[in-house]
Formats: C-alpha cells, structure tokens, sequence
C-alpha cells in the first residue's frame, strides 16, 4: 500500500526534498495513516513533517483524550506537534453555520495559520476514495457544475492529499496489520449529519447492492471529469480574451465590458463559463458565485439597454448597447445616460450588522432586509403571475393578487407598483409592506438596503409608458 502512496504523490507532483509539510492529524484512523506514510515518505524523499492537532473545544474528555493519543505518537515518532484549542462552537454561532461547517472553516484557518509560522510548504490532508464518493453524491444531491462532479482533488495549490489513492477500508487494514491504534469520534457514526447519512447508508448500500467497486469508479470517474474541467477552463480562458475587456476601477479593482457580438460566437456549451470567469475577476474571489448569477447574466443579454441587476460582493451587471458592462457598485450615485436606469431610481447596498444597529429605517420607501436569507436574484419590477408574500410572523402568506384586492387599491394602479422580488416572494411591496420573512433579526450577519428614488416616493406619481416598460433589475 505505501508504494501505491508513493506512486500517487510522485504522479501528481505533490512533494520533492525540499518540502516542509503541515499535516493535519485528529487522531482517527485516516489522519494517523496519513502522518505515518508521510514519516515513511519523508525518509525516502528527505522532506520534513510538522503535525498540526485541532482541538474544536467539543466532545468534552473524548476530545482530550484525542489530543493526548495524537502527542503521545508524534513523541514516539520524533515529529514536531503544534496543538490549537478553538471554541468551534461559539464560531458556529458568531457565523450563523453549523458545527459541521464551523469545524471544516476553524481547521483550515488553523492549517494556513500553522503553514505560515513553520514556514511550511504544503498542508496534507487525509480524505480518501470513500471521502471523494460521499463528496460527488452530495454535490449531485444539492446541485453542482463540473468542479463539483470533479469532486476532491488531489493537489489545489498548498494543500494535498496523498491518501486519494486508497479507499477507508484498505487504511484500517494497513494500521491492523501493523498494530497501529487510532482514535474513534463516536459523532461520526450517528446520522446527525448529511455526509455521515450517506457514508453510513447510501455507500454501503451502493457498494451491496450496485456495485462492489462503487466507491472506486466513481474515483476513476472523478478523475477523468477533473481532466475534463481543466480543459473546459482553458478554453473558457481563450474565448474570455475574446470577448470581454477590463478596465482598470480603482483600489486595485476592475470592471468587464462585454461584447455581445463576440459572446454570440463562443460555442453555447463554454459560454456559462466564461461568464463565470468575468464574475470571478470582477469580483475578486469564488465562493458564493452559483448558477443561479450566471443564469441572470445571460438573461440580462436578452433585455433592453438600461436594465440591470446586482450580483454578490455589490457587483453591478448593466445592459448596454454594445454588450454588459460589469463593475462593482458604490450605490453612491445614480447611473445616467445610455447605461443608466432610464427612470428607474433605485439605489442598494450591503453592508454588515454591528451591535449598536437598533433603530431601523422607518420611511416607507427605504426598506432593510436579512442578506442572508434571499435565495434569488432579487429583482425590482412590477408583478407577475403567481407572486405571493409572507405576511405573518408565522410564516402566513398571500397571493399579491388578493393583497391588492384587501388593500383596496385600485386595479388601475396595481400594475404601476413596484416590487422588490426573491424569485415569486415578494420581499417588499414599495410604499406599502414589507415581507415579514426578510425582516431584520438578532440572527441577521449582512443587511441589503433598498431605498427607491432618495426615500421620497415609489415614482408612480411620474411613471410613464417607457418607463414601465424598461423597469429595473437588481440583486
């Protein structure tokens, strides 16, 4: 089993003489694996160990008892071990994530952390064959693109995982035979949750029932979609020069100008991705960029000059008539001229909850709501079939047709009002009521303001044909 270790590290490059590697080690079965093929690897190849040990601050004396085991064996074994003691719990909740999440967030800042200070040059973590399948199910459970059926990869930048290679059963076999004791974390085997359903269930079943080799072709498959992924990125790569311009914003910033014309070229099977890459270099990082802000992008090339939307981090996508302009919005001023609202003023903004935050607004054109919790592009225009709204605290809600019809307001004006929109949620009727589902909580981290024509007025009073007719998107 080690040369098939040792093969795998050499076929993907992962580490030379000259290394210095953070290992992370719990203390279970698949991290001590991993610690001692690295010692074994390290007195083949010439490079140095440093073990890293997460204390998450739960488990009670299970916890400790981990923490022990991991420095009794470092000390065995003359490797350098640095323990951290984290509150995983209170970081949950400080972020609104679950123990899970929390956990996976606390060990990776702890890994970078250790890199840093040891001068370290990759971080080796021990994910296996059966970690990689359980990470492909999900990710086709809850939806994904090709990264995510490309599953874990086994180099991504600093971090490794030399361990691919093998599958959890092949690991406990190889400490069995040679009398290596690990620790167990009993929370790992209750259904608590997701991934511990499908490792516990669906695998097992898979494995039983499909397929022996289950867990190993969907590796082999992983692999090969991974090949594929590289190549789609840099074919996205090339159209990208292609077809859109940066400019330089400021503050190290850029904004995309995209040509139309050029877009309509690029085969329609890359043409999702290199809208990604536009979304991704404007906005500066990756996480929280779905197909859903893709999806809105492209639809945005379908509408009129004028129209626009907002995407995460207070990106701004506007229709032009060569193409989408791209920027990252202040919401200071209002845009003017060909590529401006035509009407439709409209300014937003996101911005983080601080303690002190208790008087909201109160104006009935300036409205706050909980970030955190739209699950859409938000849109502002006017309504459409099957919109509806919560209109209790109780989760109560009704259709917006038979709101207007409670509120008495005329059928003459209803299709002049606007509306702030979460898919068919409408999480405000402007200058009438807001969702009680957005409304700011104790729990709310990131608040999104909406504040139609400077707080004065939903604009009714000077709508015309064409103004309707142009509206306004954003997110």
């Amino acid at each position: 089993m080690y040369q098939r270790v040792k093969e795998y590290v050499r076929r993907f490059h992962m580490l030379d003489s000259e290394e210095r590697v953070i290992a992370g080690v719990s203390g279970g079965a698949d991290s001590i694996c991993l610690l001692f093929m690295l010692i074994e690897l390290s007195r083949e190849m010439g490079f140095s160990v440093v073990a890293v040990h997460v204390h998450h601050g739960l488990r009670g004396a299970d916890a400790d008892a981990d923490a022990a085991y991991v420095e009794k064996v470092c000390k065995e074994q003359g490797v350098k071990l640095l323990t951290y003691y984290e509150d995983v719990s209170r970081y949950a909740k400080k972020n609104r994530l679950t123990l899970e999440e929390a956990g996976r967030d606390v060990r990776r800042s702890v890994f970078q952390k250790a890199l840093k200070e040891e001068k370290g040059t990759k971080i080796a973590l021990a994910h296996h064959q059966n970690d990689n399948a359980e990470t492909l199910i999900w990710n086709l459970c809850r939806g994904c693109g090709l990264k995510g059926l490309g599953g874990i990869a086994p180099v991504a930048g600093q971090w490794i995982r030399p361990l691919l290679c093998l599958k959890r059963g092949e690991i406990e076999s190889y400490l069995e035979n040679r009398g290596i004791s690990y620790c167990t974390d009993e929370s790992n085997l209750t259904d608590d949750y997701t991934r511990n359903r499908i490792r516990s269930h669906v695998i097992p079943c898979l494995e039983e029932q499909v397929n022996g080799q289950a867990v190993s072709h969907m590796s082999e498959t992983m692999e090969l979609i991974r090949m594929v992924g590289d190549y789609v990125e840099q074919e996205a790569g090339r159209y990208e020069r292609s077809c859109i311009r940066y400019e330089s914003a400021g503050a190290g910033g850029q904004n995309a100008i995209l040509s139309e014309v050029s877009f309509r070229k690029i085969p329609q099977a890359l043409q999702g991705f290199v809208l990604q890459k536009m979304i991704w270099r404007v906005a500066g990082r990756r996480k929280d960029i779905g197909a859903v802000h893709i999806k809105a992008l492209r639809e945005l090339l379908g509408r009129q000059v004028g129209r626009q939307l907002h995407l995460p981090y207070g990106m701004c996508a506007r229709r032009i008539y060569e193409g989408i302009v791209l920027s990252v919005w202040t919401c200071e001023t209002e845009p003017s001229g060909e590529e401006g609202f035509h009407g439709c003023s409209v300014k937003s903004k996101v911005f983080e909850r601080t303690a002190d935050m208790v008087i909201f607004p109160e104006n009935p054109y300036t409205k706050w709501f909980d970030y955190d919790i739209i699950k859409n592009t938000v849109k502002i225009r006017h309504r459409e079939p099957g919109d509806y709204i919560t209109i209790s605290e109780a989760g109560g809600t009704q259709k917006l047709k038979q709101y207007f019809i409670n509120e008495k307001i005329p059928g003459s004006q209803r299709d002049g009002i606007w509306l702030a929109a979460d898919g068919k949620h409408i999480m405000w009727i402007v200058g009438y009521r807001q969702n009680q589902m957005y409304q700011i909580t104790d729990k709310t981290r990131r608040i999104l303001e909406l504040k139609f024509y400077g707080g004065q007025d939903d604009g009714r009073e000077r709508q015309s044909d064409d103004f309707r007719s142009r509206g306004c998107e954003k997110d």
